[in-house]
C-alpha cells in the first residue's frame, strides 16, 4: 500500500512511519513545515500519485492564531482537493479530545476547521481524535509554575503514552474508513494535579503541586468532561507510571 505522511519534524510521524515501513508498506512522507502549501500543484499531485491513503499527523510550529489557522484550513484545503483529483481511497487526521471545549484557544479553532474541511470533503475518512500525551505533563508542570509551587487543575485526565499513539493509527490507516471519529485514550483516569505530582517526585523535582480549581489549560477552566474522551474510547495499554519509570530508564543511561 503506497501511504502519503504528512508529517511535521515530531515523535508521531516518526514512529507511525517506522510502524508502516515495518508492515512492508510504502511511505512517502511530506513535512508539513515550512509548511505544504508552498508545494506547486505539479508537486503535490505527484507526492500523492497513487497514494490509497494520506495520513495528516502535521502540527503548527508556531501557536499564533493566523498561522495555525493557515496551515490546518489552507494547507489541509490544497492537500484535500488534490486527493480529490488523486483519487486518495482515505484520508486519516490525528486531532485532539476536547477541542471543542476551548473555543477560546486558536490552536482548537483551527483544528475544529481542520475536522470540518475533511467531513465536507467526500473522500472516505477516519478522524483520530487522541488524548493528551503523557509528554504533555512536564508543559503543564512549567505553564503552572510559581517559584516553588505549581498550581494544576484537579479535573480529570486520561492521557495515552506516544507509542500507544502510534500503534492506534497505524492499525486505522490500513483500516476501512469510518467516516466518523475515533477517539483514543490512556488507560487511566487521574487528576491532573495528581499526575503532575506524581511526575515531579519521580524525577526528584522539589517543586510543591497546589490543587487550583482556576488553574487553566489553553487558556480556559477545566471539568472531568474537558479533558477526557467519551465512552467507547479506543484504550492504549500504556500506564503512566510504566511509561515514566522507562523515561527515567533511558535518561539514566543517557547521563552514564
Amino acid at each position: 500500500m503506497r501511504i502519503v505522511l504528512i508529517r511535521s519534524s515530531d515523535v508521531i510521524g516518526t514512529k507511525l512511519a517506522n510502524r508502516l515501513h515495518q508492515q512492508g508498506h510504502l511511505v512517502v512522507s511530506t513535512s508539513s513545515n515550512p509548511g505544504i502549501k508552498t508545494l506547486t500543484d505539479e508537486e503535490l499531485a505527484n507526492a500523492l500519485a497513487r497514494a490509497q491513503v494520506v495520513v495528516d499527523v502535521a502540527n503548527s510550529p508556531s501557536f499564533e492564531d493566523m498561522a495555525v489557522l493557515e496551515l490546518f484550513e489552507t494547507s489541509g484545503g490544497n492537500v484535500l482537493a488534490a486527493e480529490a483529483a488523486a483519487g486518495v481511497e482515505h484520508h486519516v487526521a490525528l486531532s485532539l479530545v476536547g477541542i471543542e471545549h476551548f473555543p477560546e484557544n486558536g490552536h482548537c479553532r483551527a483544528k475544529m476547521v481542520q475536522e470540518e474541511l475533511i467531513k465536507a470533503s467526500n473522500i472516505p475518512y477516519t478522524i483520530v481524535r487522541s488524548t493528551q500525551f503523557f509528554e504533555t505533563v512536564d508543559g503543564i508542570a512549567q505553564s503552572g509554575t510559581e517559584g516553588k509551587f505549581v498550581r494544576a487543575s484537579p479535573a480529570l485526565f486520561q492521557p495515552i503514552g506516544s507509542d500507544d499513539v502510534a500503534d492506534a493509527l497505524a492499525k486505522i490507516t490500513v483500516g476501512v474508513p469510518i467516516n466518523g471519529t475515533v477517539e483514543i485514550a490512556g488507560p487511566e483516569r487521574v487528576p491532573i494535579d495528581e499526575l503532575v505530582r506524581q511526575y515531579l517526585h519521580t524525577t526528584k523535582d522539589p517543586r510543591t503541586v497546589i490543587p487550583d480549581v482556576h488553574a487553566r489549560f489553553f487558556g480556559a477552566e477545566l471539568n472531568d468532561r474537558s479533558l477526557t474522551p467519551g465512552d467507547d474510547p479506543r484504550i492504549g495499554p500504556t500506564c503512566f507510571e510504566d511509561w515514566l519509570s522507562t523515561v527515567i530508564q533511558t535518561n539514566d543511561h543517557s547521563e552514564g
